[in-house]
């Protein structure tokens, strides 16, 4: 299995017409998880865009994940799948890809993460700590949630939700040393910079 302690900078990007060029900068910049999260668009356009993804990935050595399908991951052969709590469940994502794959549950609230603490996952994510334009409809966890979430969990917890260079520090002080991001990536016109800017603040974090 990938060990994931020395992981904290997780993208997480929808299609785009750029994508291998995108990809390419932002892991030059220090991204070292990527995961593929589209809802919109075709199974075939979504696997297209999963090769796409796991050449880039695997030419800088770092984990590719795609989003809710464990069927799709097993068919590009990426690293694993990242579920959510109304997808496919955790023990079938394992049937159908094995224990050596990454399996990541997102969870919002204390029962979910809970119920999360005997699932055989890789890694769980945590928040959206604010709400965020990404997951319409659902209101931010706060700050208390990446608290409970670091202490009571075994593995990695990756707080979702507006993450910026200027955000980590105060995470940071609440325990956190995973990080998703999409918009601080997706949006910038310099992903590389972007990136290291996000890198740097999670350096400055320690252990």
């Amino acid at each position: 299995m990938i060990e994931f302690a020395r992981r904290s900078l997780y993208l997480c990007t929808p299609l785009r017409a750029d994508l291998t060029d995108f990809l390419s900068s932002c892991l030059r910049g220090g991204v070292d998880i990527v995961q593929l999260r589209e809802k919109s668009a075709s199974n075939d356009e979504i696997a297209r865009a999963a090769v796409q993804c796991l050449e880039v990935c695997r030419e800088f050595g770092v984990p590719f994940i795609v989003n809710d399908s464990p069927e799709l991951a097993a068919e590009v052969h990426a690293d694993g799948v990242h579920v959510g709590q109304d997808d496919v469940s955790v023990a079938r994502c394992r049937e159908l890809l094995g224990d050596e794959a990454i399996v990541g549950l997102s969870t919002h609230a204390l029962d979910e993460l809970d119920a999360a603490l005997d699932q055989p996952v890789t890694y769980l994510s945590a928040g959206p700590i604010e709400a965020t334009p990404t997951k319409p409809g659902r209101p931010g966890t706060g700050p208390d949630y990446v608290v409970a979430a670091v202490e009571r969990a075994t593995v990695p917890v990756f707080v979702t939700g507006g993450v910026t260079p200027e955000r980590i520090g105060p995470l940071g002080r609440l325990g956190a040393r995973h990080f998703v991001v999409v918009r601080a990536l997706t949006e910038s016109s310099d992903p590389e910079a972007s990136a290291r800017a996000l890198r740097a603040a999670i350096d400055q974090l320690g252990d």
